[in-house]
């Protein structure tokens, strides 16, 4: 049996969107997680919604940061698509009382997990892109995103020219240059997934993700400087 506090998006949903639907089935259709048993569920949807979420931050990105080169602009990429980041506007839309779910899952906290409010989230974006073109999408992205740009800039420092100036600084012997190492890549051509390794003599290594290997090379430094201390 499908579960929701409202099944049918309403007017007040429209408004936190910024979009009145055409087509209002395709909205129903984003809200409609997987275990819901209705004839299609939003995963298709978050595909699409997840693409273009990535476009308009990378423009954004490229237009705000002319200076920063692709590997500091995948560092902010990653933190502003990541899935804590789209259930945090989830939350902020009030998307959770409008999904459709089963309601063995509604009783066991579904609405308030991450990875569905963050699925619902993408598969709404994509909703807005079918229903009222790239227009609707960003300006709904450029509107909940806005305080996610500053607040995580404080945070994308550059990890890597830190932690040479630190291993170079006197704390070590020998004052040793950190070296970084391609662990593994993953996924498709056109949305690969880098594993890099960070080592100085001296300390425990650590691995870091990212979709470029500088992005990697980056997570890596900053997972060392973590716990070195170094980094908040």
């Amino acid at each position: 049996m499908k579960s929701s506090a409202d099944n049918e998006p309403t007017a007040a949903l429209e408004q936190r969107l910024g979009h009145h639907f055409g087509d209002p089935d395709l909205l129903t259709l984003a809200l409609s997680h997987s275990s819901a048993g209705t004839a299609g569920d939003n995963e298709r949807l978050e595909f699409l919604g997840d693409r273009v979420l990535g476009v308009v931050i990378a423009e954004k990105l490229y237009a705000d940061f002319p200076n920063e080169d692709e590997g500091g602009l995948a560092v902010r990429l990653n933190a502003m698509v990541r899935r804590d980041a789209c259930a945090k506007v989830a939350r902020q839309v009030e998307l959770a009382p409008h999904i459709l779910m089963a309601s063995s899952e509604s009783s066991s906290g579904g609405r308030e997990k991450n990875g569905i409010l963050a699925g619902a989230c993408e598969a709404v974006i994509a909703a807005l892109y079918l229903d009222g073109g790239m227009a609707a999408a960003k300006a709904f992205i450029l509107k909940y995103w806005q305080d996610m740009f500053a607040d995580c800039l404080p945070d994308l420092r550059d990890a890597k020219t830190v932690l040479q100036e630190w291993a170079q600084s006197g704390a070590l012997p020998d004052r040793p240059q950190p070296k970084y190492r391609l662990k593994h890549r993953s996924g498709p051509d056109h949305a690969p997934l880098f594993m890099v390794e960070v080592d100085v003599p001296g300390c425990e290594s650590e691995t870091g993700e990212g979709p470029t290997k500088r992005a990697a090379e980056q997570a890596a430094a900053r997972a060392m400087l973590v716990r070195l201390g170094l980094w908040t």
